[in-house]
């Protein structure tokens, strides 16, 4: 099936919002590991929808990442430069939950990074919709 790009906009807004929802649930539960996991994808899904939306898509995470950071926050100014700071920050951390066994989470940190991944998200989202 093909899809527009306005519905890959919105398919990738709406994984985003899940995925944060799904890191506050296991930030509830204790599973700090997957709460981690969760507010990485939560970022990656929103700036995946900001890539439809300028059609600069890519399956590399990094790719993605380095893209956010050049143009919207050198080139085109659009966001604060703590939020590339926060996203590289999610980038990171959840690498080292899902492949570096000795690594454990910081309850406080993931409480504020889920308070963070909110506002990127919410700012992403309102700019996707006014560009």
């Amino acid at each position: 099936m093909q899809y527009s790009k306005e519905e890959l906009i919105l398919i990738s807004i709406e994984k985003s919002k899940t995925a944060l929802n799904d890191a506050s649930f296991s930030f509830n539960n204790d599973r700090l590991y997957n709460a981690q996991n969760r507010i990485y994808y939560a970022i990656f899904y929103i700036v995946t929808a900001l890539s439809y939306k300028y059609e600069k898509t890519t399956s590399k995470h990094k790719n993605l990442l380095h893209w956010f950071n050049k143009k919207f926050i050198h080139e085109d100014k659009v966001f604060e430069p703590h939020f590339f700071t926060f996203y590289k920050k999610a980038y990171e951390n959840r690498h080292k939950s899902d492949y570096e066994f000795t690594w454990k989470p910081d309850k406080d940190e993931i409480s504020s990074d889920i308070k963070n991944a909110d506002i990127f998200i919410k700012s992403v989202e309102i700019y996707i919709k006014n560009a």
